[in-house]
């Protein structure tokens, strides 16, 4: 078990166990109530006794929870003084930021946000993750996370910061010498190149299986291969974006665009005191994409 997990829940015990109610206590902590109760639930799970008791009306701590809220508090003071030790470093702008990331967000978007970022503040650095892993940020060391997903994870603190959906998109020499589809039955006259996942391309009328010449695990270089000429790629519209906008990319079969959308959510654990420089990167993102 983590030992930065257990230290949390016992300072979220505390402040539970000062306020003696789970809505007032969350709302101290700047936390849900869920997570509140579910950190306090794991807490006694781990200590193996009980420290509250629950009616509808009340909570009162049992023998156990007095012992520990008065050992807690002890904790939380040492802890108050250790953060003052190291107040400079946790409130000023400097030090590493790990981050987690699909590769085409990153290539699109991220690594020029952390370039215009550092800009601003000389003394970050960043670490990047554009791995295929899905992260636990409870329990890996990354701080904040990037995900296509419209089902966050609901145990981090999420914000959707842009919608977008897949396109199929091919370079105008391609379709200058082997024609525009105009039907979804076209497609099996044309190079249809797919990532390793996709044997299936799913469009709006029906669900088209792909025999194209090549398949591979990188949209960048699917991308380059539509570029080239080589053929027609189904890829996320935020991928393709200035390309379609220069007129490098042309968008076929826009009628086939299905309707429900895909999102990228920024996402991060739900920390009672996150330091200056994640809350301010976390701030500069949102900002960045309300502007776009």
């Amino acid at each position: 078990m983590n030992e930065h997990k257990r230290v949390e829940r016992l300072m979220l015990f505390v402040e539970l166990a000062k306020q003696l109610n789970f809505t007032r206590a969350a709302a101290t902590l700047g936390i849900s109530k869920g997570y509140l109760s579910g950190q306090v639930k794991k807490l006694e799970q781990e200590l193996q006794c009980p420290l509250l008791i629950r009616t509808t009306r009340s909570v009162r701590l049992t023998r156990e929870g007095e012992r520990l809220y008065g050992q807690g508090l002890q904790i939380r003071s040492q802890l108050y003084q250790l953060e003052q030790s190291v107040h400079e470093e946790h409130e000023t702008l400097t030090g590493l930021l790990r981050i987690t990331a699909p590769k085409m967000f990153a290539e699109r978007y991220l690594f020029g946000l952390c370039e215009a970022f550092s800009r601003q503040h000389p003394g970050i650095q960043f670490e990047i993750n554009c791995s295929y892993t899905t992260f636990n940020l409870n329990l890996q060391d990354i701080d904040v996370g990037f995900r296509a997903t419209n089902t966050p994870p609901d145990n981090m603190v999420a914000s959707r910061i842009l919608g977008y959906h897949h396109l199929l998109v091919a370079a105008p020499q391609y379709l200058s010498q082997r024609g525009v589809p105009q039907t979804v039955s076209d497609l099996a006259n044309h190079d249809c190149l797919a990532t390793l996942h996709q044997r299936h391309w799913p469009l709006k009328s029906e669900e088209v299986r792909i025999n194209g010449w090549l398949s591979t695990n990188e949209n960048h270089l699917l991308k380059q291969q539509a570029l080239n000429g080589q053929g027609i790629i189904r890829i996320a519209s935020y991928y393709v974006q200035d390309e379609l906008e220069s007129g490098r990319l042309q968008q076929v079969l826009p009628d086939e665009v299905i309707e429900a959308g895909n999102s990228i959510y920024l996402f991060y654990p739900q920390l009672v005191y996150p330091s200056v420089k994640l809350r301010t990167f976390i701030t500069f993102v949102k900002t960045s994409f309300v502007q776009d």
